[in-house]
């Protein structure tokens, strides 16, 4: 029973890395679903610790058309840089056949995971954004601020400024160093723990952090603004209640979580009528995107687990066929007593 191993390295020597392809992923994906190509069971999450959230969270998905299941299995521990000096996020994707149920590979998800919450955000942006996108806004400056940075520069080239704040000095030191190497056209600009300073005036804003503070106040944001609402308590209640419109990237998953529109609406202060549409709805035309340049619209992303198994095949096809990765081989099940009986104490 063979399968392939995949690491990050052999990933990104094989080409993934690619934000337009994996935009393109994620739209196919969306498709998929709506047409009723993949099975999407609810995710379970283990949390150990709920001040700061430590996490383990199993998502489960099926393309049907490919015949594949697979599994992300991600762990989230917010304080992992401070306690460690490791990222937050780490995260692995198995893949099986749904033809006799085998393993076909196993591979390293913490970049795929990365890109797929920045390519999901791409997708919406393109959609829901400004006409013109010159300035972009960020709240944290780990590896999702860091993701968002490189995929909406790719994508929106007319970017000239990124203003960035995060609670923590150092973390902001480190995102100005590696941005600098990586988008050497762009400002960069440091803002220290100055949210307001980071997000008042620009077109497109993110709040990029695991914190369950509420950082970023309505007050701060101006008419036109896109807020990309990526992680889960960054925000205060009056920022949804000022949006024009309001989008997820899946609605009946959301209202069920601890982000906070799900809050607000188990609080009654938002109902089903108030949010606007799934991206879906608006990247296949049911639904107009951005329909005027001062609509504050706001972007609220759960994750969707299809999504991520999509990009994780998408990315052992293109690593398999460049002749990445390290073969494993797992015996076939079942136990052979008589082979046993040495092993047996």
């Amino acid at each position: 029973m063979a399968f392939l191993f995949l690491s990050q390295d052999d990933l990104l020597r094989a080409g993934c890395f690619d934000v337009l392809e994996a935009c393109a992923v994620v739209e196919q994906a969306l498709l998929h679903y709506q047409n009723g190509d993949i099975l999407y069971p609810d995710k379970i999450v283990q949390i150990f610790n709920h001040a700061s959230q430590d996490r383990i969270n199993c998502l489960p998905a099926t393309l049907l058309k490919e015949k594949i299941c697979g599994m992300k299995w991600i762990s989230v521990f917010p304080n992992n840089p401070v306690r460690f000096g490791i990222q937050t996020i780490s995260a692995v994707i198995l893949l099986s056949n749904t033809d006799n149920g085998y393993p076909v590979a196993l591979l390293d998800a913490t970049l795929c995971s990365n890109m797929r919450t920045a390519a999901v955000s791409t997708v919406a942006a393109r959609y829901l954004a400004p006409e013109r996108v010159e300035t972009v806004g960020l709240i944290g400056a780990g590896e999702q601020a860091k993701m968002h940075c490189i995929f909406l520069k790719k994508c929106f080239p007319g970017i000239r400024c990124v203003r960035v704040s995060s609670k923590n000095d150092a973390s902001v030191s480190k995102f100005m160093q590696e941005m600098r190497m990586v988008l050497p056209d762009l400002t960069l600009e440091p803002c220290g723990n100055d949210y307001e300073k980071a997000v008042t005036g620009s077109d497109i804003l993110i709040t990029a952090t695991s914190t369950q503070s509420q950082m970023l106040q309505p007050e701060w944001i101006g008419r036109g603004t896109l807020y990309l609402h990526i992680g889960g308590l960054e925000d205060a209640d009056g920022v949804a209640l000022k949006a024009d419109k309001i989008v997820c990237d899946n609605w009946a998953h959301a209202k069920h979580r601890t982000q906070t529109i799900s809050r607000l609406y188990k609080a009654g202060k938002l109902t089903d009528g108030d949010i606007y549409g799934d991206l879906p709805d608006i990247v296949f035309g049911r639904l107009p995107g951005r329909e005027r340049a001062d609509e504050f619209i706001y972007f609220n992303t759960v994750g969707l687990s299809y999504v991520d198994i999509a990009l994780g095949y998408a990315f052992y096809q293109k690593a398999a066929n460049a002749g990445y990765g390290k073969s494993g081989l797992i015996e076939p099940p079942g136990t052979s007593y008589p082979d046993i009986k040495e092993f047996i104490k």
